[in-house]
């Protein structure tokens, strides 16, 4: 195995600013330098989309940005001993020790274990005072080679005698729980960070030493990068409560049915273990606390929102339910558009009739365009038929997972019956998935766990949700959403205009973010109200599809024509990409240029987006298919307008990205790394 740190990839002392940015990329361009890296910007900009998830510094003065990416070519560790010390997070102080994980995205389970436990030995004291003290590079890449070596590591975190879950070479054995004082607590933790090589661990680590503290015996199971070993089940039988200090899902929760549940971030884990472990000390005396949900092989936990403020639970809440709605509406919708295309508008009448009444042997008047043009139109019209009952089910499957899902579902078809369109399957989903979610939190016996989230959840939060929507809420929904869509049919002239400018900016600030996703979803849920004497919602959906096209396609041309020598060589190559990307309505393939100048990029890309809506709902241009780019064009009318726009607004915007670039001064942290490594040095 490859050595993972030299003594050239260690600066002692070294002044790389004031801001982790400039810190980040010093780093990654020493490792480009030493030839363990193809780019140190693709390599930056891997590890600064890291860094934007989670702040990397952790207490005690330490910080360790850290991220797997195509551009490295060996493991590496950069250590830099910081004079002044930069802010990465941390609770307490400004980070002095910084040590950047670099790992090839296809890193082999040996190295991502060795990474790894020089992560765990960072919450070691006695090795943190012993990196400050050291005199010359030597004495530090001897350190850590002590710290990653294999007979040196500690097993992982199993405070009190209990064993510790975990993975890799770093992983105990799990045994039964202990019993020799059975007077202990035994608690069970579960850490897991995006990346999987340092988060997941620390956070074990200082949960263990907690528990220690406290007196606790606890297990802990780290589903990192290099594997995970599953608690064994004696052991979560006997614990009293769980702690998810996680950042993405847990990995089979369902094993953890009907115990009491502290989750906060993976980072809290590490930058207030105290506090969880007694958190969870008091969730397993209390009689109310959350739960993870479920029973028996049925069972499946709900997510916990402890850490989440209400509108971020709602904000959660329906970008799932849109994220699995468009599917249904972006098939249905497709295939509408080719029903017209086939058997023409008319086709709406008669397509019911012909697909009863006639086959490919037995073809209608109009012939097989006629016949196959009636089976996509009623394919998709069955497909957009789901547009509400999915969106209303997977609403409430976001708050209570699996038990939410029934009784959303049928809130949302209520809604549909009572007129109340895409709002009444979202006021649907949200009361479904609220009553799912406190029943799935009721204590009940062991022998009727069971039955909870197949039978007394789904028929009690279908009754309460689609009760209250028949009874009260469904008719005021539906007046108002016959409100809304009288007003969208109205829309004429500036009106009209001035809707399309701020759906455009919507689409282009984001770059499918939560703003580009609520626009979408505007334009997407009113797309099943479209007709031929009703259009507003066709209109919106192509000023939407438009303008969410335009960043990508302005990237591409700025880095590929305009302006190349402003570009780095990665986004060259990123803007090679962003011409298809563009072209087919991924408004991501613009993310790459949006991570690495923010304050350019975005202002840019929002200006001319909104020039495109804008354009687009002044010439009234219409668009059937709520995806697919200039590709649906058949379902574009007209055509030639639609790409007007586009071109206008793609144009605005790479002028406006190449004149920022050219005539705005970036700021500090964009002074080259290598300069500031070698002041370092």
């Amino acid at each position: 195995m490859s050595q993972l740190i030299t003594t050239d990839l260690v600066l002692l002392d070294a002044d790389l600013g004031t801001n982790r940015e400039g810190v980040i990329r010093a780093l990654t361009h020493l490792v480009a330098e030493q030839g363990r890296a193809t780019n140190a910007e693709s390599l930056f900009d891997d590890a600064w989309a890291r860094e934007q998830l989670t702040d990397t510094g952790v207490p005690g003065g330490i910080a360790i940005p850290h991220c797997r990416s195509e551009a490295v070519t060996e493991p590496t560790l950069v250590m830099a001993r910081l004079a002044p010390a930069v802010d990465f997070g941390a609770t307490d102080a400004p980070a002095d020790l910084v040590f950047l994980i670099a790992a090839p995205a296809g890193a082999d389970k040996e190295h991502l274990t060795v990474l790894s436990a020089l992560a765990r030995s960072l919450v070691n004291p006695e090795f943190v005072d012993s990196l400050r003290a050291a005199a010359t590079r030597e004495d530090i890449v001897a350190l850590v080679e002590q710290a990653t070596a294999p007979e040196e590591k500690a097993e992982p975190a199993a405070a009190g005698g209990g064993s510790g879950g975990g993975s890799g070479a770093s992983a105990a054995k799990h045994a039964a729980p202990a019993t020799d004082n059975e007077a202990r607590p035994v608690l069970i933790a579960v850490t897991a960070c995006p990346t999987g090589i340092a988060h997941t661990y620390m956070a074990a680590d200082s949960l263990a030493a907690a528990a220690e503290r406290a007196g606790v015996e606890l297990h802990v199971e780290t589903q990192g990068s290099s594997g995970a070993t599953p608690i064994d089940p004696a052991v979560i039988a006997a614990a009293s409560a769980v702690i998810f200090a996680v950042d993405v899902d847990v990995r089979d929760k369902g094993r953890f049915a009907g115990k009491p549940l502290v989750q906060s971030p993976v980072k809290r884990g590490i930058d207030a273990p105290d506090a969880m472990i007694a958190e969870a000390l008091a969730a397993a005396s209390d009689p109310n606390a959350t739960r993870v949900a479920g029973g028996e092989a049925a069972a499946e936990s709900t997510r916990s929102t402890t850490d989440e403020h209400f509108g971020q639970t709602v904000q959660r809440a329906l970008l799932t339910g849109v994220s699995y709605m468009i599917p249904f509406v972006a098939g249905g919708g497709l295939l509408i558009a080719l029903g017209f295309l086939l058997g023409g508008y008319l086709i709406t009448d008669t397509a019911g009739d012909i697909i009863t009444q006639n086959s490919l042997w037995n073809l209608p008047d109009g012939g097989v365009g006629a016949y196959l043009g009636a089976a996509a139109f009623k394919i998709g019209q069955a497909s957009m038929g789901f547009l509400v009952p999915a969106l209303a089910g997977y609403i409430a499957y976001a708050i209570a997972d699996r038990p939410g899902i029934a009784p959303g579902f049928t809130a949302g078809a209520v809604a549909g019956l009572m007129g109340a369109g895409f709002l009444g399957g979202i006021v649907g989903g949200l009361l479904a998935g609220v009553a799912a979610h406190w029943l799935a939190q009721r204590k009940t016996a062991a022998w009727f766990r069971g039955l909870m989230p197949v039978v007394v959840i789904p028929l009690l939060a279908s009754i309460f949700a689609s009760g209250l929507m028949v009874l009260i809420l469904g008719g005021p929904i539906a007046a108002l959403t016959v409100g809304l869509n009288d007003f969208l049919n109205g829309l004429s002239g500036a009106s009209a205009v001035v809707l399309g400018l701020i759906l455009g900016a919507m689409m282009g600030f984001d770059l499918g973010g939560p703003v580009n996703k609520v626009a979408y979803a505007f334009a997407v849920a009113g797309l099943g109200a479209g007709a031929i004497d009703n259009q507003a919602p066709w209109m919106i959906m192509a000023a939407v599809m438009a303008s969410g096209m335009v960043a990508p396609l302005a990237m591409a041309l700025a880095s590929t024509v305009l302006a190349r020598r402003l570009f780095s060589p990665v986004e060259k190559e990123n803007g090679k990409a962003a011409w298809l990307l563009g072209a087919s309505f991924i408004s991501e393939g613009a993310i790459p240029f949006a991570a690495a100048d923010p304050l350019r990029v975005i202002p840019a890309s929002a200006i001319g987006s909104a020039v495109t809506g804008g354009i687009i709902m002044a010439f009234g241009v219409t668009s059937q298919a709520p995806h697919g780019g200039v590709f649906v064009f058949f379902a574009i009318n007209p055509f030639p307008l639609f790409l007007v726009a586009i071109i206008a607004g793609t144009i605005i915007t790479a002028l406006i990205v190449v004149a920022l670039k050219r005539f705005v001064r970036k700021s500090a942290t964009a002074t080259p790394a290598a300069a500031q490594v070698q002041v370092a040095a």
